[in-house]
C-alpha cells in the first residue's frame, strides 16, 4: 500500500470523508430541525404528556386522574366502537353553521357601518353591551324561544362570533390606508365590490385575527351549550359525550372527550396559520 493509501485511510479511520473533507455536525442538523415549527410543537405535547403521565402514576387514582396511556386507549375505544367520531361531526356541523352565518352577517353590519356613520355609532354601542355578555347566558333564553334542537345552540353560537368579529373587522375596514381607498373609488368601485376588492385584502390580517377569536368563544360555547342539554337534531354533540361518561364514572372518556376537543382546537390552529402563510405573510402585510 501505498502512502497515498495509508494517508486516506487515516482520514477515514478520524471521520473526515475523502471526497468531501468536511465533516458532519449533529449539532448543525439539530438547530434545523429545531427552526421546524411542527417539530417544536411536537416536543412541547410530547412533553406534557409525559408529565401527565408522571403525575397520574404518582396520583393512583384512575377514577380521578387517568393516565395518558389509559386516555389513548380510551380515546381509541370510543372512536372505534362507541359515539366520539359522530358526536364530533355533529359538534362541528353545528359550529360551522353558526360561524359561516355570524361571519356574513357581520361583514354586512361592517360594511354598512362604514358607508353610514350613524350605524357605525350603532354597531360600537351594540358591541360594547353585547360582547362582553356570555354566550352561554343567553341558553336558558335560546330554550325557551326556539325549543330544544339546532336552532338554539345556532343563537348561541352567532352570538358567540358575531360581536368579537365585528369588532376586529370593523377595526380593520378603518385601518386601510386612504391612497387604497382611492384607488377603488377611482376604479368605481362601489357597495360590495368596493368592500371585496379593497377594503377585506388590505384588512386581512385583522379579520384573520377576528375569525381566530371568534373560532375559540365558538368553539368553547359550543361545547359549554352541550354539557348542559347537549343534543342536536337527535344526536348528541361532544359536550354531550363527556357530560355523559361523566354520570357513568367513565373518567378515562371523560378525558378522551377533552382530548378530542383539545385536537380539534389544535387542527383548526394550523389550518388558520396555513392561510395566513399563504395570505397576508406571502402578500408582506404581516411578518
Amino acid at each position: 500500500m501505498s502512502d497515498a493509501d495509508l494517508a486516506r485511510a487515516d482520514r477515514l479511520v478520524a471521520g473526515a470523508p475523502a471526497a468531501s473533507g468536511r465533516r458532519f455536525e449533529p449539532s448543525a442538523a439539530l438547530a434545523a430541525l429545531w427552526q421546524v415549527t411542527l417539530v417544536r410543537r411536537a416536543v412541547v405535547l410530547a412533553s406534557l404528556a409525559a408529565l401527565w403521565q408522571v403525575a397520574a402514576l404518582w396520583q393512583n387514582n384512575p377514577l380521578l386522574f387517568p393516565t395518558f396511556t389509559d386516555t389513548m386507549s380510551a380515546l381509541v375505544e370510543a372512536l372505534r366502537h362507541e359515539d366520539l367520531f359522530p358526536a364530533s361531526v355533529a359538534s362541528l356541523t353545528v359550529l360551522l353553521k353558526g360561524y359561516v352565518l355570524a361571519v356574513a352577517l357581520a361583514l354586512t353590519v361592517v360594511s354598512a357601518a362604514i358607508a353610514v356613520p350613524f350605524l357605525k355609532e350603532v354597531l360600537l354601542t351594540l358591541t360594547a353591551m353585547f360582547n362582553p355578555l356570555p354566550a352561554i347566558a343567553l341558553l336558558p333564553l335560546a330554550m325557551l324561544w326556539l325549543g330544544l334542537g339546532e336552532a338554539s345552540l345556532l343563537l348561541v353560537m352567532v352570538h358567540a362570533v358575531l360581536w368579537p368579529f365585528a369588532l376586529a373587522a370593523l377595526t380593520g375596514f378603518e385601518q386601510v390606508p386612504e391612497t387604497q381607498r382611492l384607488v377603488g373609488r377611482n376604479y368605481g368601485l362601489k357597495g360590495v365590490s368596493y368592500v371585496g376588492l379593497i377594503l377585506i385584502p388590505a384588512a386581512l390580517p385583522s379579520l384573520l385575527s377576528g375569525l381566530k377569536i371568534a373560532w375559540a368563544f365558538a368553539w368553547r360555547t359550543l361545547i359549554a351549550a352541550e354539557l348542559v342539554f347537549g343534543v342536536s337534531s337527535r344526536s348528541g354533540g361532544l359536550g354531550w359525550f363527556i357530560y355523559r361518561n361523566r354520570n357513568e364514572l367513565l373518567t378515562d372518556k371523560v378525558f378522551a372527550g377533552l382530548v378530542t376537543v383539545i385536537l380539534i382546537g389544535l387542527l383548526v390552529e394550523v389550518l388558520f396559520r396555513l392561510v395566513e402563510q399563504r395570505t397576508v405573510v406571502r402578500w408582506g402585510l404581516q411578518r
